[in-house]
């Protein structure tokens, strides 16, 4: 499988946890709000679940081409209504759209997977509206249009 970081055979995607892999980031460790690095298959559901106890749906929005390769434009979503790891529930939608091309052998069976979604955004939903604010006020752009100083 590959989620537009690198290639994760099914085997490793198991191991480690379908949130562990669609969250896999180059960022420095201090700067992640959810570290997929230090999360385990177990903890990284039991994160999700707390945080969305009402379930996170997967939607597909558009089909774009059909087999063998199957092209579709997808949306992840829910409403945090528990604690994502300190952060607290907010009760708004968390989402974030993204394409999956699904290859298919002659039976319709998957033996590959690709997604491409954009991760920064999805997790920074996660932020109270407090939280984000005085994340974005220590950021400091010093940007006159963003409002920095």
């Amino acid at each position: 499988m590959a989620i537009g970081m690198r290639f994760l055979s099914r085997k490793e995607v198991m191991a480690i946890g379908g949130y562990n892999a669609f969250l896999q980031t180059k960022l420095p460790p201090e700067h992640r709000i959810y570290d997929p690095d230090k999360e385990t298959l177990e903890s990284g559901m039991a994160t999700f679940l707390t945080a969305f106890p009402r379930g996170f749906a997967i939607e597909v929005l558009d089909v774009y081409s059909g087999p063998p390769r199957i092209v579709f434009k997808f949306r992840h979503w829910g409403y945090m209504e528990g604690t994502f790891k300190e952060h607290p529930p907010h009760g708004k939608r968390v989402e974030f759209f993204g394409i999956c091309i699904f290859h298919v052998d002659e039976e319709m069976k998957v033996e590959k997977t690709e997604y491409f979604y954009e991760r920064g955004n999805f997790l920074a939903s996660f932020l109270s509206a407090p939280a984000a604010a005085a994340a974005e006020a220590a950021s400091g752009s010093g940007c006159p249009v963003m409002g920095g100083n």
